[in-house]
């Protein structure tokens, strides 16, 4: 800033400089408010537009009368002018950071104090739009990154790994280069989740894919190939209040949609570890007590409908269906990156397919079933398809399903009775409980006490809820669902006695 040429400077002279240099400290006000301070110093109106007349701060000027001089300000061809007129004395100088021109209208003449401050507040607006500029491009650039990772999430969760390798590459050399990963969703409060996502890419050195989970404001959604983020994932949460990780069992990149729900399945997990952290276990699933070519020769004839279709849209179908079965339409819409209808349309071209209905859990159970075993299969191409025999109603289905549910005799309330109505219904607590004779909130707390005694989620369905009643179907407890590929009564049955 200078002041007289014999370098003097007044009270009121000193007071404008340090009150425009205040402007320029950092969390200072911003150019709507250096507009509005320039206009109380000067005692007159200001106006800062851009080159096609939008007012950017101020207060808007008739322009009429002087608009061939702001045409040649905003041209560049001068860089300010003045113009008096109409009672009216004006300065107009040219703002380059935003391409337009800031004009200065006072009832009196400027004297020299004013058409320094005014040349001065141009250079600190300058500064500032260009600092806002560079702030603007930053986080423009952070959130197509952002965006970026998300769609590559959205690629791999419908099985396009070719291309979530094909988009990572030009970004994240190497990242996908691998057969297998683990997913981690690490949970926070909503608005605690930008500044997480943030520490979590820091931590792991951008050797994982980290995304802002689209269908659940807390989570962040970590997919790697490396062992070692697991220590710096747990490291990272610490004993954070109300920070929980959960993840998954190592599966192929193919099989990411499974691996995410694995992870917020241990996610539920975490939230009664005094660590705050739980891997999913892997626990007795029943598919593994089954014949596996016995039960790949049953999925391939359940999803033979299926074959049919071009390559492509099987797969999107497949694969929508699966987070369908395990999530609501809205969160599968949000994670996939299509509409709910989307989600919904293709659900019900799929029960069409497969001569179904997924309003019946038993039917849900069993396509889930199908579809994670047909995951497997395409990746085993020696397994041959074989007559169906005894795959629920084998003696380890059987003594397995008995396990499980018997767990539920100690509890008086006859906890076991209420859930099989809850899931005959399709997990309707009010159909259950006019069946039941009992209010519809006593088959919700019968259901949520049934969840710690049998270790798994219940009322959020998914893939604890299928296991359940699939051990149902096991023990003869439900009836098994039609299904056009495998009908009630045939030698291919799924549950053969």
């Amino acid at each position: 800033m200078g002041g007289r040429e014999d370098g003097s400077h007044s009270s009121e002279e000193r007071a404008w400089e340090r009150e425009l240099l205040d402007l320029l400290r950092p969390g200072a006000p911003s150019v709507r408010q250096v507009v509005g301070w320039l206009a109380d110093t000067v005692r007159g109106t200001v106006c800062l537009h851009d080159d096609t007349g939008t007012v950017l701060a101020g207060t808007a000027l008739d322009t009429g009368p002087f608009e061939g001089l702001l045409g040649d300000i905003v041209a560049g061809r001068i860089a300010s002018a003045a113009w008096e007129g109409q009672g009216r004395h004006l300065r107009l100088v040219r703002v380059a950071a935003a391409a337009g021109v800031l004009t200065v209208s006072r009832t009196v003449p400027f004297d020299r104090r004013a058409s320094e401050i005014v040349t001065h507040t141009v250079q600190v607006l300058e500064l500032l739009l260009r600092a806002h500029q560079a702030t603007d491009s930053v986080h423009r650039l952070h959130q197509a990154t952002s965006d970026l990772r998300l769609a590559i999430l959205q690629l791999l969760m419908v099985e396009d790994t070719v291309s979530a390798r094909r988009v990572a590459a030009g970004l994240w050399p190497g990242l996908l280069d691998t057969d297998t990963a683990c997913v981690y969703v690490v949970e926070s409060r909503p608005e605690e989740r930008d500044r997480l996502a943030e520490e979590c890419l820091d931590a792991t050195a951008e050797q994982a894919l980290v995304v802002r989970c689209p269908a659940m404001d807390g989570h962040v959604i970590v997919v790697t190939p490396r062992d070692s983020v697991a220590a710096v994932l747990r490291s990272l949460i610490g004993s954070r209040p109300r920070v929980y990780l959960g993840g998954s069992a190592r599966q192929s990149l193919a099989r990411t949609a499974t691996a995410y729900g694995q992870a917020v399945s241990a996610l539920a997990v975490a939230h009664f570890r005094p660590d705050q952290a739980a891997v999913y276990a892997e626990r007795t699933h029943p598919e593994r007590l089954m014949d596996p070519a016995v039960l790949h020769g049953w999925t391939a004839r359940v999803l033979r409908p299926l074959d049919s279709l071009p390559h492509h849209t099987r797969a999107e179908l497949l694969a929508t269906t699966r987070l369908g079965l395990e999530f609501t339409a809205v969160s599968a819409a949000k994670v996939l990156g299509v509409s709910r209808n989307t989600v919904r349309a293709r659900m019900e071209r799929a029960e069409a397919l497969l001569g179904t209905d997924f309003t019946d859990l038993t039917a849900r159970a069993v396509v889930h079933l199908a579809l994670n075993t047909q995951e497997h299969a395409e990746h085993d191409p020696d397994t041959a398809p074989a007559e169906a025999g005894e795959l629920l109603g084998g003696p380890a289905m059987r003594t397995w399903a008995h396990d499980l549910l018997s767990r539920l005799d100690a509890d008086t309330r006859d906890l076991r009775r209420t859930l099989r109505t809850w899931i005959a219904v399709g997990g309707n607590a009010e159909r259950a409980a006019q069946t039941l004779g009992v209010h519809a909130q006593t088959v919700r707390e019968h259901v949520r006490a049934a969840e710690p005694v049998l270790e798994r989620q219940l009322l959020a369905g998914g893939g604890d809820l299928y296991e359940v009643v699939l051990a149902h179907l096991a023990s003869g407890d439900l009836d098994q669902p039609a299904l056009r590929g495998v009908k009630r009564g045939e030698s291919d049955s799924l549950v053969h006695r």
